[in-house]
This record gives structure tokens, C-alpha cells and sequence, in this order.
């Protein structure tokens, strides 16, 4: 910190030296989650930090003005699961004061038909709901959870499409497990305004990540007929896809198909994302491990001059792909360093 009091106070805090600006924050909201899913929590869970050590909602609106003013358009709510956060109506209602483009939640979608109404009302204007099966009992497999949690997710999704239709998008981790499956989870497009998207299986923190596990975007269109290239939006994580009319349908389908392919087809060098976990801290890259505490500097008095610095500054060493991994191999054997994907918030 005292090296940085002597640098200059940057005029872009959130372009990196790249050339990259981030306009997109994603906020995790909780370390809890009402799931287990294999490759996102270890299966004896993970230890929980006491409600002290994580962000308060006027902490979280503090760092999101700052982040707004930088040039932050666009931010989304994260957690381990976001709707297990106290009072998220009023910071949705909050953060819809900055007037950003979008405010985003992304969510497994088992308590979600419930908050709905009133979330739209505060002010989301865009849903991901995280599902890896169609099948309840698969479903139970891959989360630990009873199947009936599967009829409440299939519930959500339909009130998706009502209330937020286009906007909604279900996400979908694809494993040899689940691959049988994509056609179906295409076939949901057809008649329901939301997006499908598959992404590639990631290492993170020992999950079991490995070439058996692994399912390529290229191996999971082999699965699937049909489909018809879309364009990709400007920094897009995903490439996107339609399915066309054929002799039972005379349209396309109303939802797009995506792959995200983290893996094998980095997209890196148009990322604009920052991230903030749930006990404040500021990670510039998903497979980085490195971060640094916003939390304790504002606890600390830290000024805003000096918020902007180590804002910047981290940025500035953000690495051009995978946190600095060579490859996928070597993401691999150094995801114990980074935190489980539920303490990160995706």
C-alpha cells in the first residue's frame, strides 16, 4: 500500500494493459448455497466465513457506485446462491439507481419462482439458471439433492420466460454424464423465449476436472441437429446458435443455443469482467488466484484516491488468458491454489 501512495492517480483505473476495459462486475452475494453440485463444491462442503467477514449491502453498494462512475454498465449477482442473501430486494432496488444497463442474478433456481415478481419489480432485468439435467433423479446425482428440487427449478424457468422472456438463460455444465441430454435442452428453445447455454467443464480447487470428465463444445455439437450459426454480441463469452424449422416446426427456435468454451477455445482477450467475492476481496481473472482485500481497505479509512489505485493496479496485472496458465493442463494441476467455485461466484 505505501508504494502505491507515491504513483500516480490513473485517469482509467479499469483498463488494463491490454488495452482491455471492464465494464462488466460480478458480485458474489453469499458463500452458502442450498445445493452440492460435483464440480462446484467439494462434497463435505466448504468452511463458511462468519457473516462479519463478508460485505454488507451498503459495503456492496459503495464498491458498485465506485465501479459504476469507472464505466461499469453491467453488473451481476453471484454467489454460491444469491437468493439466499438477506434483503436482496433492496439492493437490487439500490443498484437500479445507478441506471445500469443490466443488473443480472445468476441462480440454481430452487427458491426463485417465489422472489420473482418482486425482484423484476426492484429491477433485474436478466436470469441465469444454473440446471445440468432434465432428468429429476440425474438432477439429485449431480447436486446431492432430492429430485423434488428439479420440479421447483423446471417452475422457474417457465416464470422466467413470463417475466423476463429473451433474458433468461439456462446454464448448463456439460459432463459425460449429462451429454446424452443437449438435444432435449435444445429442444426447450422451441417454445420458451430463453437461451441454452453449454459450457465446458472447469478445474477449480481439486473438482476431479479431467480429460474423461472433459466434453469439448466441438463433441457436444456432434450431439445435436439442427442448428444454424447466429452473430456473437461484442465481448460475448458464448457462441451462439439457433435450431432451424424442420418437419415438426415451422419456425426457429425462440431461444438461442450457446457454447461457452472456456477451455478449449479461450476467449481472454476481449474479457471485461472483474470479480468480488463474497468477503470483499478483488479478483480481475476466474482462473487467477490472486486477489486483493477491497473489504479491509474500506474498513481501514482506506480514501477513495487510494481505492483507485489498488483497483487499478490490479488490473494492470492482469494476465492476458487463464490467469497466467499456459494451458488447460497447467490450469489443471494448479486449480488447488485457486478458491472452489463457490467462494468465487463464477
Amino acid at each position: 500500500m505505501h508504494k502505491l501512495e507515491s504513483l500516480p492517480l490513473p485517469e482509467e483505473p479499469l483498463i488494463d494493459k491490454f488495452g482491455r476495459h471492464h465494464s462488466y462486475l460480478r458480485i458474489s452475494l453469499s458463500e452458502r448455497c442450498n445445493l452440492r453440485c460435483l464440480y462446484c463444491m467439494p462434497e463435505d462442503g466448504v468452511p463458511l466465513q462468519p457473516a462479519e467477514n463478508l460485505l454488507s449491502n451498503d459495503e456492496i453498494m459503495t464498491l458498485a457506485t465506485w465501479f459504476n462512475q469507472q464505466g461499469v454498465d453491467k453488473i451481476r449477482l453471484t454467489g454460491g446462491e444469491p437468493l439466499l442473501r438477506k434483503n436482496l430486494v433492496e439492493l437490487i432496488t439500490d443498484l437500479n439507481k445507478l441506471k445500469l444497463k443490466q443488473i443480472g442474478m445468476t441462480t440454481n433456481g430452487v427458491t426463485l419462482s417465489k422472489q420473482l415478481p418482486d425482484l423484476v419489480e426492484a429491477g433485474l432485468t436478466h436470469v441465469n439458471i444454473s440446471l445440468d439435467s432434465l432428468d429429476a433423479d440425474k438432477f439429485a446425482r449431480l447436486t446431492r439433492r432430492p429430485p423434488s428440487y428439479h420440479t421447483r427449478v423446471m417452475d422457474a424457468i417457465k416464470d422466467c420466460a413470463k417475466y423476463l422472456p429473451n433474458q433468461t438463460k439456462i446454464n448448463c455444465v456439460v459432463m459425460p454424464d449429462n451429454v446424452n441430454e443437449l438435444q432435449d435442452f435444445c429442444e426447450l428453445s422451441r417454445d420458451l423465449p430463453v437461451d441454452i447455454r453449454f459450457i465446458e467443464f472447469m478445474p477449480f480447487n481439486d473438482n476431479e476436472w479431467g480429460s474423461k470428465q472433459f466434453v469439448s463444445y466441438k463433441q457436444m455439437q456432434e450431439q445435436i441437429v439442427g442448428l444454424e450459426r447466429e452473430e456473437d454480441g461484442p465481448n460475448d463469452t458464448t457462441k451462439w446458435w439457433r435450431l432451424q424449422p424442420n418437419e415438426n416446426h415451422e419456425k426457429k427456435s425462440l431461444g438461442r443455443i450457446g457454447f461457452i468454451t472456456s477451455m478449449s477455445e479461450h476467449f481472454c482477450g476481449t474479457c471485461n469482467r472483474l470479480r468480488l467475492t463474497a468477503d470483499g476481496q478483488l479478483k480481475v481473472c476466474l482462473f487467477g488466484e490472486t486477489e486483493v482485500s477491497l473489504r479491509d481497505l474500506m474498513r481501514q479509512g482506506g480514501s477513495n484516491e487510494m481505492l483507485q489505485k489498488v483497483i487499478h493496479y490490479s488490473v494492470q496485472r492482469k494476465n492476458f488468458k487463464l490467469g497466467g496458465h499456459k494451458d488447460m493442463e497447467d490450469l489443471r494441476a494448479h486449480s488447488a491454489e485457486n478458491r472452489p467455485m463457490i467462494l468465487i461466484g463464477g
